[in-house]
């Protein structure tokens, strides 16, 4: 049976909100995306003071972070060490930066969240790890 469990507009709202919260800790504002599992935008805030660019970068995050099913921190890391891996920057729709994260709920991948804005992508990553596991999603299969 095709599993057909996504984020819907109400998680994806509760997810907004927890990627908020989890900025206001770092004194920061942000852009944010969340996808469902096909990859659709469901929600797109921009940040207050947070530079235009982001909001796109944002909706990169979540869909690199969903096209590979990898947290776009962890994908970076790897493209750095990995030489075979650099190519993956050349791919339109990727951004290697940290801030995506795929969302798993039961073993499905049901969506992804991009944060970007929070002052490095390590910050980014951790607003939106933390989001989705305050909602009890997993960011990890």
């Amino acid at each position: 049976l095709e599993h057909t469990l996504s984020i819907n507009q109400n998680g994806a709202l509760k997810l907004a909100e927890q990627a908020n919260l989890e900025a206001a800790k770092l004194n920061k504002q942000i852009s944010i995306a969340i996808l469902n599992n096909s990859g659709v935008v469901i929600l797109l805030l921009k940040g207050d003071t947070v530079g235009p660019h982001n909001t796109e970068a944002s909706r990169r995050k979540a869909y690199t972070a969903l096209s590979t099913k990898t947290p776009s921190f962890i994908l970076m890391q790897k493209a750095a060490a990995n030489p075979t891996a650099q190519n993956l920057n050349t791919l339109p729709e990727l951004l290697l930066l940290g801030g995506g994260v795929p969302i798993w709920k039961d073993g499905v991948l049901v969506g992804s969240i991009g944060i970007s804005g929070g002052g490095s992508g390590e910050n980014d990553h951790n607003i939106a790890q933390k989001a989705a596991e305050n909602l009890g999603f997993n960011t990890q299969q």
